[in-house]
């Protein structure tokens, strides 16, 4: 077995357990986590197969920009764990039947979006050798700015979408916090501030006087006959 066949059944192994565990996971901090984990081992699958523009684009763009700030957003949501635990299973059939329908879309876009093109095993083969020069960088760019474009915009409008949504969640209003108002602050003036009483002269409060013990009842004197 040849090098390069270890490292990608490695890759693979760890990154469908730490994806297993991104879905499994209680706590969300550890979801994600476990996200960065199965994207670098994603970045290293895309070395093997020689497209190194995308694995460097993984390792810089998500695990250095979007999954920090996906952390962030989590641990800023306050996300209640005892409610999500609760309604498991009540959505447990729609989880499926979301799973089931996006793993037949890759079953198909694997099993038959390859075979349009009859220019591809050559390109590939190619490229792979190294008798031209061939750059993933330009070709991808080929690709994103002119045949698919108009998918290339509704990705980007989804990802303002979701910057919009993470901000509003974040910046909600919450009753046992306290904020402050920086433009009264600005426009405050010093009699607002402090204002001087003007107080009648009072005397030292003086002591109670003790109070005395009460005298003794005298005996009774008995009478003569």
């Amino acid at each position: 077995m040849e090098v390069q066949t270890v490292f990608f059944y490695l890759f693979s192994l760890v990154l469908l357990v730490s994806a297993f565990r991104v879905v499994t996971a209680r706590n969300p901090v550890h979801a994600v986590l476990y996200l960065v984990l199965a994207f670098s081992q994603a970045a290293g699958v895309w070395l093997l197969l020689r497209a190194e523009f995308l694995a460097i684009v993984l390792v810089l763009v998500y695990l250095g920009a979007v999954m920090v700030l996906f952390l962030f957003v989590v641990m800023m949501l306050d996300i209640r764990i005892e409610g999500a635990r609760r309604d498991f299973w009540r959505y447990l059939p729609w989880a499926l039947l979301i799973g089931a329908l996006v793993a037949l879309e890759m079953a198909v876009v694997l099993f038959g979006g390859f075979h349009d093109s009859a220019a591809a095993p050559q390109v590939i083969s190619t490229a792979a050798s190294g008798a031209a020069q061939y750059s993933n960088t330009r070709e991808l760019g080929l690709l994103l700015y002119t045949k698919y474009l108009y998918e290339v915009e509704v990705a980007a409008v989804l990802l303002l979408v979701a910057m919009v949504a993470a901000i509003a969640l974040t910046l909600r209003q919450r009753k046992d916090t306290r904020g402050i108002d920086p433009s009264r602050q600005v426009h405050v003036h010093a009699g607002d501030r402090l204002e001087i009483v003007k107080l009648a002269p009072t005397a030292a409060a003086q002591p109670e006087p003790a109070p005395q013990p009460e005298p003794a009842p005298a005996a009774p004197q008995e009478k003569k006959p």
